[in-house]
């Protein structure tokens, strides 16, 4: 119980080398997941900014007189289909 066989040692080894092995193999790793980071929060807030358009000053603007024609417009149209 208290020592270990080959086999620990053996995996305890292959871990080692897959780790530290190689040259900077961890820090590779580590630089791969950061530009995924980075580009999953770009896309984010390009996503953000093409779904809520702004005014000049920073303000969002909504233009209810637009809204309520489109949706007369469109009860209209069914009106006329349906006839």
């Amino acid at each position: 119980m208290g020592s270990l066989s080959i086999w620990h040692w053996l995996i305890v080894g292959a871990v080692f080398l897959l780790l530290f092995g190689g040259r900077g193999k961890i820090s590779e790793l580590m630089g791969d997941f950061a530009q995924g980071i980075k580009a999953f929060k770009k896309g984010m807030s390009d996503d953000q900014t093409a779904a809520t358009p702004t005014g000049a000053d920073g303000v969002k603007t909504i233009n209810h007189d637009d809204s309520a024609a489109a949706v007369k417009a469109r009860s209209d149209e069914k009106q006329s289909s349906a006839a």
